[in-house]
């Protein structure tokens, strides 16, 4: 649904993005990652026809983003950093705007604004103008008004930038049930537990460049290690520990002698907790407790990126 190769775009002395490819299945979500000023916002407006490329080559729904603009904005749905809705009209009256704008005719305008007010929770809030509205309201407003059309693609762009965990929620409720219906999504977003959440596959750019790409688990396995620690029950055990557990991981065991606890970072977690289990009841250990960390996508970013998102 989505086809990105060597896409290229400068600003001045700027690469905003420099040959970067991607591709997204229909019906599916990729998360792309990214610190800030990566280049992010840049592909999401080149894809959506907001900006121009310098060089390479990006098909949206079959269509060029470059020789066929107006069929890609009629087959897409844009949602950016920031809330575009109209604070002097209502939430209804907005909606009908973006009706109107996508050449819905005038009742099937009316009958889309009444079913994504009630999607989103704005039925009641749909008669006061959206200047009244808080930040959550206007941005599930605007990302009602970006699937007014019922596009094929949606673009969201830092959707869910100061929503509170409640409306980040219901933010991430709606996008699964637009996957679910077989609406293709590219997210933007700062926070790594929503594309853990909701992505299919993620990829993380840098420097307007793709450094990794994989499903979330891929990404996981491929650049973090699962962290197995051991609380012994007495601290004049963990130098024994430690060799015992030698060879259990995929490195050197760490040894906190004050903690009375033995880390090691292995690739089969179920596995190495059997195997280290069975070690140390052999050595007569006692063992105080074990604690299994799977990787996390803020591990992956890290060592991607060494930046912050």
């Amino acid at each position: 649904m989505i086809e990105v190769s060597g896409l290229c775009k400068a600003f001045g002395a700027v690469q905003a993005l420099d040959g970067i490819d991607l591709s997204v299945a229909g019906g599916t979500v990729l998360g792309l990652l990214g610190p800030n000023g990566a280049g992010k916002t840049t592909a999401v407006r080149v894809l959506a026809t907001l900006a121009r490329p310098d060089a390479g080559s990006a098909r949206v729904a079959g269509f060029d983003v470059v020789r066929d603009a107006p069929q890609v904005r009629r087959s897409i749905g844009l949602a950016g950093q920031f809330a575009a809705v109209d604070p002097n009209l209502t939430g209804r009256e907005n909606l009908l705007l973006a009706g109107r704008l996508a050449h819905l005719r005038p009742s099937a305008a009316r009958r889309r604004a009444g079913e994504l007010l009630e999607r989103f929770g704005l039925t009641d809030a749909g008669r006061r103008t959206a200047g009244t509205y808080s930040g959550g309201m206007r941005r599930r407003l605007d990302l009602a008004a970006a699937l007014v059309a019922e596009p094929l693609v949606v673009f969201l762009d830092e959707p869910t930038t100061g929503l509170d965990p409640a409306s980040r929620a219901d933010l991430w409720s709606v996008v699964r049930d637009l996957v679910a219906a077989g609406t293709t999504v590219l997210l933007t977003t700062q926070y790594l537990e929503e594309a853990d959440q909701l992505a299919d596959r993620i990829a993380v750019i840098d420097a307007g460049r793709v450094v990794a790409e994989g499903t979330p688990a891929e990404l996981k396995s491929r650049l973090a290690a699962t962290r197995l620690v051991v609380r012994l029950s007495t601290t004049e055990d963990v130098r024994t520990a430690a060799e015992r557990l030698a060879g259990v991981g995929t490195g050197v065991p760490e040894v906190d002698a004050s903690a009375g606890s033995v880390a090691v970072e292995v690739a089969d977690g179920p596995a190495a907790l059997t195997e280290v289990v069975r070690r140390l009841d052999a050595a007569g250990i006692a063992v105080r407790g074990l604690t299994l960390t799977e990787p996390s996508l803020d591990q992956v970013f890290l060592s991607l990126t060494s930046r912050a998102a």
